[in-house]
């Protein structure tokens, strides 16, 4: 497999090495601050990459994203504030273990499912990618245009907690990408006679506002309730992990893995909805499901394997349709253009090297991550537990500023990231999604080429989507996600009516 001898160019590479330590530390440290996650830390930090080689600025944060995801755990576990939206199911068990002196063990227990989850996810993107692949590369512009439609409907509709504000954010997202040239005529589309307008919204910062600003005025007014950190205690019996105490969670971890790597290819669902679901199952099927909620080291482990387990099969529908299946993987966009590199199924022919040193450099990032957390989890707890506020955020505006103004050099990206981040802002308030909003900000360009080129193509117009037999399954498969999402809810929403008419 072309994985092995990049594993050994990787490792025979020290600063490369150094890259991938050094992006399992941040990441940890900075999905463990409550109100920060790894796509805060990314889209700050990825005008940095400007400056790399390919392979070091995508493994930086192809990194961080995966120990960013499990360092969420720390802050669910000691703070009873989830890290990151994933680590909210954590939380459930990881706190009152904390509660009763136990949160080393919780802590190693998710370091381990979250390590077995990764590398499942991995080894499936690993053996599959190029498979997948394959298969794309026959696929013409009719079949791409109906795979981003169905995209659009998936991200609109799953994502959030109601499908119309769901769906609004995607078509807002549409919108804003349309902004600047006409990319076949060159005329201008809603730049109101503005100059700075017509290259178009900056993916950087806008992802920075959204992610970064965003977050931290959600988080400013949100201060002040955050719990206080629950110490370990010097009792190592309670906070020991034995083989008889984590092989009940083995079953657990294996359907949980599985789980999140289902999920992970599928775009815009995520890791927070995998680990929810994991959880369900679990306890499900759990022997003493009563305890789950109380402090079960099994209720722990499922939801951090299918936590991690999205990480690596996310990165399928990018590399292989150009398609990101999170938010990161958008962000991850933003590098592969940077540096010139064409995503999509010809990546397999054009960068399967590059492609490979990538999977290798997150199978390296994975062990990276989990020795760290299984020895120094609760020392980066203290560890944040120092960092006050009133220092951390201010930190984090002049980083950003700066990041957002050397992505370009233009004053007018700062601006942009200032209203990108009061949107971002609003939209969490208002219950709309700013992530469904950014996937579909990354998709729009690829989706209007491939409409235009498959209307091209067409002797009937928009009756070519209906008569090529793969491009109707991909319609179909968007109505039908769509029409599942609002029965889902609907039932939702009966159901306490039925339990208070009983």
């Amino acid at each position: 497999m072309d994985v092995f001898p990049a594993l050994l160019g990787v490792l025979s590479d020290p600063v490369l090495l150094g890259w991938v330590l050094l992006a399992a530390v941040v990441g940890m440290i900075v999905g463990a601050i409550p109100g920060l996650t790894a796509s805060a830390a990314i889209a700050m930090l990825l005008p940095l990459t400007f400056y790399m080689e390919p392979l070091p600025a995508l493994a930086f944060l192809y990194v961080i994203g995966k120990s960013g995801r499990y360092g969420g755990s720390i802050a669910a576990i000691l703070f009873n504030t989830p890290g990151t939206a994933a680590s909210a199911a954590t939380q459930l068990d990881g706190y009152p273990l904390a509660r009763q002196g136990k949160a080393s063990k919780a802590m190693k227990v998710a370091t381990i499912s979250s390590v077995i989850g990764d590398f499942t996810g991995e080894i499936l993107l690993i053996v599959g990618v190029a498979w997948i692949a394959t298969i794309a590369l026959k696929l013409g512009p009719p079949e791409l245009f109906t795979v981003y439609f169905a995209a659009f409907i998936v991200i609109g509709s799953v994502i959030g907690k109601s499908v119309t504000r769901g769906l609004a954010s995607a078509a807002l997202g549409v919108l804003v990408a349309m902004i600047g040239l006409d990319p076949i005529s060159s005329t201008e589309r809603f730049t109101f006679g503005s100059f700075d307008l017509t290259n178009g919204i900056g993916l950087v910062p806008l992802m920075i506002g959204i992610f970064v600003l965003g977050e931290v005025f959600a988080q400013i007014e949100e201060r002040g309730k955050m719990t206080e950190m629950v110490q370990n205690g010097n009792d190592a019996a309670r906070n020991t992990l034995t083989w008889a105490e984590y092989k009940p969670c083995l079953p657990h971890v294996a359907r949980s893995s599985f789980i999140g790597a289902f999920i992970g290819m599928l775009p815009g669902l995520g890791s927070a909805i995998a680990a929810f679901v994991a959880y369900g199952e679990g306890k499900r099927r759990a022997k003493n499901p009563e305890a789950w909620g109380k402090g079960a080291l099994e209720g722990v482990a499922a939801p951090e394997a299918a936590n991690n387990a999205v990480s690596g099969p996310s990165m399928a529908p990018l590399l292989t349709l150009g398609i990101p299946g999170s938010t990161i993987g958008a962000i991850l966009i933003g590098v592969f253009l940077i540096h010139g590199i064409q995503i999509g199924p010809t990546m397999f022919l054009t960068s399967r090297d590059l492609v490979y040193a990538l999977f290798a450099c997150g199978l390296i990032g994975i062990v990276f991550y989990g020795l760290i957390g299984y020895f120094g989890a609760a020392f980066v707890g203290r560890f944040i537990t120092r960092i006050p506020t009133k220092v951390l955020y201010p930190v984090i505006f002049l980083t950003s500023f700066v990041a957002a103004y050397t992505s370009r050099g233009n004053l007018f990206d700062v601006y942009v990231m200032v209203a990108a981040g009061f949107a971002g802002w609003a939209m969490r308030k208002l219950d709309f999604n700013p992530a469904a909003f950014v996937i579909s900000f990354v998709l729009a360009g690829g989706a209007e080429e491939t409409f235009r080129q498959a209307l091209l193509l067409s002797d009937n117009g928009l009756m070519i989507f209906v008569t090529r037999p793969v491009a109707l399954l991909f319609l179909l498969i968007g109505v039908t996600a769509l029409v599942m999402r609002v029965r889902s809810l609907n039932r939702q929403s009966r159901a306490p009516h039925m339990e208070t008419a009983q």
